[in-house]
């Protein structure tokens, strides 16, 4: 059985990044991006997707969060992309609801090879801490291109914008740990390859 493992850097004008991912992991995460919010949702994501996840970035925080938070994302993305190899062994799909108080969430993946997201998180909030909440659904618009995933997530309903997003990540992470859970057998397509 192959380690499902891979380090990564992304170094631009803007952003700093290194990261280390383990698919089959036990959840632990060490991750400081300098936004406490991202770090937050990333560790809900390694926590309850039950991988193992060090990531440190450096960025240009006093322009924004945006650029952080999307570089964040596609290294992460392109991270469970190459962990996945060419993805032959996996359930490929994953569905998960995930509760937070009031809120609850759908999250749906397809470890399809093709990238393609639809998120609906309802946030009315500017911001949550130091994240832009237009950012909180493009950090996961950006996960799903780098990491060649089709996702769907939806927040069904909930009053509280950081419940609504915790709600998403975690139906994520839940939905991501279904569809990467290893399942003897060829790629799992009907063409052959993903």
């Amino acid at each position: 059985m192959t380690e499902r493992r891979i380090e990564l850097t992304r170094t631009t004008r803007e952003t700093d990044i290194r990261l280390a991912l383990a698919l089959d992991g036990g959840g632990r995460s060490e991750i400081s991006t300098g936004i406490g919010f991202l770090d937050h949702m990333l560790t809900v994501l390694t926590f309850h997707a039950r991988f193992d996840l060090t990531l440190a970035c450096t960025g240009d925080l006093a322009v924004d969060d945006h650029h952080g938070a999307e570089d964040c994302a596609i290294l992460l993305g392109q991270a469970l992309d190459r962990a996945l190899g060419d993805r032959a062994g996996i359930a490929r799909f994953g569905v998960a609801y995930a509760p937070l108080d009031e809120s609850l969430a759908r999250a749906v993946v397809d470890l399809s090879g093709r990238g393609c997201a639809v998120v609906e998180l309802g946030l009315v909030r500017e911001r949550l801490g130091a994240l832009a909440c237009e950012n909180v659904t493009h950090v996961l618009n950006s996960l799903a291109t780098a990491g060649r995933m089709t996702l769907h997530v939806d927040v069904l309903r909930g009053a509280n914008d950081h419940h609504r997003a915790e709600a998403a990540f975690k139906a994520l992470a839940l939905a991501l740990r279904q569809a990467t859970r290893r399942d003897a057998g060829p790629v799992p397509s009907t063409k052959g390859v993903l």
